[in-house]
């Protein structure tokens, strides 16, 4: 039975041509005076229950530079790792997972070649 609900408001500004300019986000739980936060770039996936399918938004405005696209993505790929491990408890694969992000975070020169 579900005791609470909150909301994540996701506002998009888009040019003429429906590109995103400004990305702009604010969750319910931080307070009505607290002001929505300014984004590059946002992913989002929800697991459908009913039809077994993940359903994406992937959003990044146009001064979005490609080694800030490279630092969200070796954020994401580290953070989807730790999130399966708990989620999982699958180690092995977690630490492949790891690897990977080791790997594109020296490819990308995020973080020093080891």
């Amino acid at each position: 039975m579900v005791k609470r609900t909150s909301t994540i408001e996701i506002k998009v500004g888009l040019d003429e041509n429906n590109v995103p300019e400004q990305i702009r986000w604010k969750a319910e739980d931080a307070g009505n005076d607290t002001p929505s936060t300014k984004a590059k770039a946002m992913l989002l996936s929800v697991f459908d229950e009913e039809n077994l399918e993940t359903m994406k938004i992937d959003l990044w405005t146009k001064q979005m530079q490609v080694n800030e696209m490279d630092r969200f993505f070796f954020q994401t790929l580290r953070a989807l790792a730790d999130t399966y491990y708990k989620a999982t408890q699958n180690a092995k694969l977690a630490t492949d997972m790891q690897r990977f992000v080791q790997y594109f975070g020296e490819e990308t020169e995020i973080i020093p070649k080891q």
